[in-house]
């Protein structure tokens, strides 16, 4: 963002509140490069399995539990009862991504479910806006064993009309809220004011595109086969800011809203996630009256002392798309306001050590506890970190899925570097660390203490990061019924 307009070449639209820009600009950066998803960002589900299973394992105890009360309390469950008595399970997950998330739940599910009282019964439901995404998400190749549970729903999560009111058992989002509709707000005075943008296109591209009025026509009116003919242009956006006074006819839930900003500093921005509140209000029309309720596992804070941080991180672009922190604070607000019985807030690396009984990290906070970690280093030797990071980690590590990392090595390196990487990556086993992104146990961690010492770790230090309290920007697990 910046405010030196000498620095602007050309308009390309005029300024609107910043969650109208950012659903134009995350529609485009989907229908653009929809299928490189990865080339820009990894959740905790892209390749790894431990969130799926601590889902499938937190499900299926929750619903025998459930059952065996309805049996001694002799009162039926009306979470898995259709119009036609048939007792079915809908488990239904907003932005399947990839459709890893969904091929390691219910692998797991069928796994743990010996006496086959939950598996058979699941229908699964993928929900997507994007059919390019439904269609990448089935084609998963751990989904074939499970096809006969799989449907999909092409729409707004926000928005599922066609899907019958009070059927759900089961709803999870993953890291979908930070892509949804968010309003940037500061209070100023009596009132609250938002921010606006105003987009840009950098002067280089300017340059590079001929006809210009042809180029804005196709930007506006997202007309994505015109818009690929032209180079790629969401990495040169450049925007202009303000702030306005809110338009409350336009804006949910002022009430609740305006109560949180009293413990909001003045002047200080704040998200304000429209679109977690939208997904909220139809999971409870959606959710049965006795159902396992509604799972959300996404990035932000709840800690008020964070939210009134002036220099906090509200937002990051990748690759043109724009990602909020989820202010899970006012989302329990608006989840009370709506008559959620009950709302959780917990760390996400905490939901997933307790089904597996143990205390985890992420790969990402392994690497962070390395003496040479941080931005000293070039590209190519956080390449190398990594790579030697995860062949020390798969000397003791086994997956019980077999995968191919995916890691595209930086461009610039050393030649010599990138042969030895390359042979690094040509070298690990399929049933090794499945990703940069996955979550690692003590003993996993311990079992690898020499060969992860002899890359350059402290043993102190790790086992420090394994007890280490949230990161003031944490993943976390939020939760309602």
């Amino acid at each position: 963002m910046v405010q030196n307009t000498d620095a602007l070449p050309q308009l390309i639209g005029d300024y609107k509140p910043l969650d109208q820009w950012q659903a134009h600009l995350n529609q485009l950066f989907y229908g653009l490069r929809g299928d490189r998803l990865r080339d820009y960002y990894q959740t905790f589900a892209s390749a790894d399995y431990r969130l799926a299973h601590a889902l499938a394992a937190d499900y299926y105890e929750r619903v025998v539990r459930r059952e065996k009360s309805s049996i001694v309390n002799r009162q039926p469950s009306s979470a898995n009862r259709l119009t036609n008595d048939e007792s079915r399970l809908t488990v239904m997950e907003l932005g399947p991504g990839n459709g890893n998330l969904a091929a390691c739940f219910l692998s797991h599910l069928k796994t743990v479910d010996l006496r086959g009282l939950v598996y058979p019964r699941v229908r699964y439901l993928l929900v997507d806006r994007e059919p390019s995404v439904l269609e990448g998400a089935l084609a998963h190749p751990d989904l074939v064993a499970h096809r006969d549970r799989l449907e999909i729903h092409c729409g707004m999560v926000e928005q599922l009309a066609e899907v019958v009111s009070g059927t759900v058992d089961r709803i999870i989002c993953n890291e979908l809220w930070n892509d949804l509709p968010t309003k940037l707000m500061a209070k100023n005075g009596e009132e609250l004011e938002e921010e606006y943008l105003r987009p840009n296109l950098s002067e280089r591209l300017h340059a590079a595109i001929p006809d210009w009025s042809a180029f804005v026509r196709a930007f506006e009116t997202k007309a994505l086969d015109v818009l690929k003919a032209y180079p790629p242009f969401l990495d040169d956006l450049v925007c202009e800011t303000e702030c306005r006074k809110v338009v409350w006819k336009d804006v949910p839930y002022r009430k609740t809203i305006t109560e949180f900003f009293r413990d909001i500093d003045p002047k200080v921005l704040v998200p304000v996630n429209l679109g977690a509140f939208a997904t909220m209000k139809e999971a409870k029309r959606l959710l049965a009256p006795d159902a396992i309720g509604f799972s959300v596992f996404d990035a932000g804070t709840a800690d008020l002392k964070v939210l009134n941080d002036p220099d906090k991180p509200c937002y990051g672009q990748f690759g043109g798309q724009y990602s909020f922190m989820i202010n899970f604070a006012l989302v329990r607000a608006v989840a009370e306001y709506l008559g959620m019985r009950e709302t959780f807030i917990e760390p996400q690396r905490e939901f997933v050590g307790r089904s597996l009984n143990t205390n985890v990290i992420s790969l990402m906070d392994l690497l962070a506890t390395h003496p040479s970690a941080g931005p000293k280093l070039q590209s190519w030797e956080q390449d190398r970190l990594v790579l030697k990071t995860i062949r020390a980690l798969n000397e003791t590590f086994e997956s019980p899925y077999s995968r191919v990392l995916q890691f595209p090595l930086a461009k610039q390196m050393p030649l010599e570097e990138r042969e030895t990487l390359n042979g690094i990556l040509l070298s690990l086993k399929r049933r090794g660390i499945p990703d940069t992104i996955a979550y690692l146990t003590e003993d996993e961690v311990a079992r690898a203490a020499k060969d992860l010492e002899a890359v350059g770790y402290d043993p102190d230090t790790i086992r420090i990061a394994f007890t280490a309290h949230p990161t003031p920007i944490e993943y976390y697990h939020f939760s309602c019924r």
